[in-house]
């Protein structure tokens, strides 16, 4: 049981009821070999949905419910999964963030998540409402799950993390120039602590920059690497060094041609007197 993850059900929808499927299949002394085979689905299935890296379907539901003598309790609580607006493999991902002893972060158009004032992250949420791409309700989830992470970074020791972030995180504007002069200023500020080096990939970078989409690569405490990445609906956890390693040194790269921390603060400061 050495490998055994922890779940968090406050995590997201998927979290809680992945938590309530294990504890359920436990509770019969099934392995989960034991449930794929009442369920019809394969182990790596039960797998993935007990850890929240794989959404419950209507169909999964029922065939658990069936297998687990609950009624309709999982297709109940499945169909709030479906309705979450946190992406396949993000709670994965968040689990791994909050015990990884390094965070590296490459973002483009937007701050990052992590360094997000709560009326910066509320506007660009209202924005999405507005648009209809998500609930209130959806909404409201994405909030509170990006205040867990952030509270995280509080814990001891401290994870050191390295943010590159594209000269339009700075640039465009979020919320009205309020929301930004904060937002810029809480940046300088991240940008100050021991543990965080916070760096701007100036536009003039053009073809050096060597990093197109927006990445974040954790290590753990025994020195493996992941790296995690979104699609428009989907986010994927990956662990193969084959594919986590060229992003490493691409990452590494845009340190290197990114401005130094104290000119990116330079930067930073000047975008927000433009604020004003």
């Amino acid at each position: 049981m050495a490998n055994r993850k922890k779940l968090d059900p406050a995590v997201s929808p998927r979290a809680a009821f992945g938590e309530r499927l294990r504890r359920l299949r436990e509770e019969h002394g099934w392995t989960q070999d034991e449930l794929a085979a009442r369920t019809g689905y394969s182990a790596s299935h039960i797998s993935g949905v007990e850890t929240g890296s794989r959404t419950p379907t209507s169909a999964f539901t029922a065939s658990a419910d069936r297998a687990l003598g609950t009624g309709e309790a999982l297709t109940r609580q499945g169909a709030a999964t479906r309705d979450s607006a946190i992406l396949d493999g993000f709670p994965e991902f968040v689990v791994q963030e909050g015990q990884a002893t390094e965070i590296r972060l490459f973002e483009l158009g937007a701050m990052p998540g992590l360094f997000q004032t709560p009326a910066y992250a509320a506007a660009i949420t209202t924005g999405a409402v507005r648009r209809g791409a998500i609930t209130e309700v959806q909404a409201e989830e994405r909030l509170a799950l990006l205040a867990r992470r952030q509270q995280s970074l509080a814990r001891t020791p401290s994870p050191q993390v390295y943010a590159v972030l594209d000269e339009s995180c700075i640039r465009q504007h979020v919320g009205g120039p309020g929301v930004m002069a904060e937002q810029l200023d809480h940046l300088a500020t991240i940008a100050d602590r021991p543990n965080t080096v916070v760096q701007v990939a100036p536009f003039m970078l053009g073809e050096r920059r060597s990093l197109n989409k927006p990445v974040t690569l954790v290590t753990m405490v025994d020195r493996s690497c992941m790296a995690y990445a979104e699609s428009a609906h989907s986010g994927q956890l990956e662990r193969d060094m084959r594919f986590v390693g060229p992003l490493l040194t691409s990452y590494h790269q845009l340190q290197v041609e990114a401005l130094s921390q104290a000119d990116s603060v330079a930067l930073i400061n000047q975008v927000r007197k433009g604020t004003s």
